[in-house]
Parts: C-alpha cells; sequence; structure tokens
C-alpha cells in the first residue's frame, strides 16, 4: 500500500475512537476495522482534537448524503477515495445503488469487511485516470461525495474528474473538501499526513478556477465543526476545540464545499 493510500487509517482511527466514546459519530464497523488492522499511527494522527475533527466531518457528509437522498430518491450515490469509510451502512435512507470507489489495494482490504449487494458495489478505480472514471455506469442524477480526495489531485486532474462526471449524470450534486493554497503550503510541513510520507497535496483558492468552462455552481459551503457537534465534547473541551478549529484561521486552511451541475 503505497503512501497516499495509508492515509485512510486517520480518520478511520478518529472514527473508531469517538465511536468508542459514544459521541459524534456512530460508527461500529470503524471499531472493528481498526482493531482487526492494527495499523501503527503515530505523533499529530493520534491527536483527539484531530480525531474529534475528523469524525465531524464524517457526520456533517453523513447528514448531507441522508439530506440528498431525501431529495433525489432515485439518485445514484458514488463515494469516490472511500478508504475503509462504513458511511454506506451509517446513512438512515435507502439508496438505489451506492458505489464505494478508491485504489485496487485499498478495495481489496475493503472486501474483508463489507460483502457486495445488488444495491452496493465496490469499484476499484484511480480518480486521477480518466479511462477508470468513464467506467462508472451512466445515469439520470448522482449524489457524489470526494472526501479527503481533492487535496491529492492536481487541478486539472480534479477538472478532468468533474468534466467525466457531468458527461455521466445530468444532475450531479457533489459535497467535496478542499485545502487552500495557503493549507496546501502548510501541509508540508505540519499535517497528520506527513506521520505515514505523504509531503504533496494540491490547494484550491477559488474553486471557479477548477470549474472552469463546466457548468458546476457553488451551492453552499459548510461549517466542518458546528456547534450543535462541538456541544457533544465535554465542556472543558470544547474551549480548546473552539480555539483549534472554529477560527479565521482554520477556514484559510480548510473548506467544505456544495457543488451542484444541471443538465438543462
Amino acid at each position: 500500500m503505497n503512501e497516499v493510500n495509508k492515509t485512510l487509517y486517520i480518520p478511520l482511527y478518529g472514527k473508531a475512537q469517538v465511536s468508542h466514546k459514544g459521541i459524534i459519530l456512530n460508527d461500529p464497523m470503524a471499531e472493528k476495522i481498526w482493531a482487526e488492522e492494527a495499523f501503527q499511527i503515530k505523533g499529530k494522527s493520534k491527536s483527539k482534537w484531530l480525531t474529534y475533527n475528523m469524525a465531524m466531518r464524517a457526520r456533517i457528509l453523513d447528514d448531507w448524503t441522508d439530506e440528498m437522498l431525501t431529495k433525489h430518491k432515485d439518485a445514484l450515490v458514488i463515494h469516490i477515495g472511500c478508504g475503509l469509510d462504513s458511511r454506506c451502512l451509517r446513512v438512515k435512507q435507502k439508496y438505489v445503488k451506492w458505489f464505494d470507489c478508491d485504489f485496487f489495494e485499498v478495495i481489496e482490504i475493503r472486501r474483508k469487511y463489507y460483502s457486495a449487494t445488488p444495491t452496493y458495489v465496490m469499484t476499484p478505480m484511480d480518480a486521477s485516470d480518466p479511462e477508470q472514471v468513464k467506467k462508472l455506469p451512466d445515469h439520470s442524477e448522482a449524489i457524489v461525495i470526494l472526501e479527503g480526495l481533492s487535496m491529492y489531485l492536481t487541478n486539472d486532474q480534479l477538472h478532468n474528474l468533474l468534466a467525466i462526471l457531468e458527461t455521466k449524470y445530468e444532475n450531479i450534486h457533489i459535497m467535496m473538501d478542499i485545502y487552500t493554497i495557503f493549507g496546501a503550503k502548510m501541509s508540508r510541513y505540519k499535517n497528520p499526513i506527513n506521520d505515514v510520507g505523504v509531503n504533496q497535496v494540491y490547494g484550491i483558492d477559488e474553486i471557479n478556477d477548477v470549474i472552469g468552462d463546466l457548468k458546476y455552481e457553488l451551492t453552499a459551503e459548510h461549517l466542518m465543526t458546528p456547534e450543535r457537534l462541538i456541544k457533544e465534547l465535554r465542556l472543558d473541551e470544547r474551549i480548546i476545540f473552539r480555539i483549534l478549529f472554529k477560527n479565521k484561521l482554520y477556514r484559510k486552511i480548510y473548506r467544505l464545499l456544495e457543488l451542484e451541475s444541471t443538465q438543462i
């Protein structure tokens, strides 16, 4: 498994920890996988504050996916860069079909814990390879989750990914997290992913620079540390967490965007 693939263990650890504590995210599968994989993480990756932050990001994406499925019941759900995440189990709404996509090596590990069904498919895919992305099924509508992915793609690669998705789906709803250019630069020196050997990531200041001539529209920017989830922490923890993650500097580093493209 290469260094980028190893980064999946950082959010997995976070989800397992908070689930065990009974806060933010109920994720027994993360607890199970973490216990069985026994991957050794170190340094910043084991920070309690980071585990809360990773779990909050996952919870926001869970809630958004449920909201989208409520509004768009016939849409495919496509999670690109799924890692070992169990969102397919955590969401409350039923789905027509769910595709979890990641590198071949990641999907091989995933198959130890998840089973394919008529409505759930695991697909080996390199998001930077247009020919592999084109193999996704055509459909009228798709809900696309790009969690922890954009920062490993160049702006051109991300543009190409969005362009292919636009050709395959008439209506697309996307949630994606991004580093800013400043955030990407800072990540070379102080980021949990450094602990598994990753030092090259990419940032975006204006998403429209990536969208270019595509028909996507930025419809919302979401808080990754909402008060409703911070309140699940202990009182003393809330103060420190707010200082670390609920400030203007954090948004200058890391953002969560919702995009939509509708073919008329």
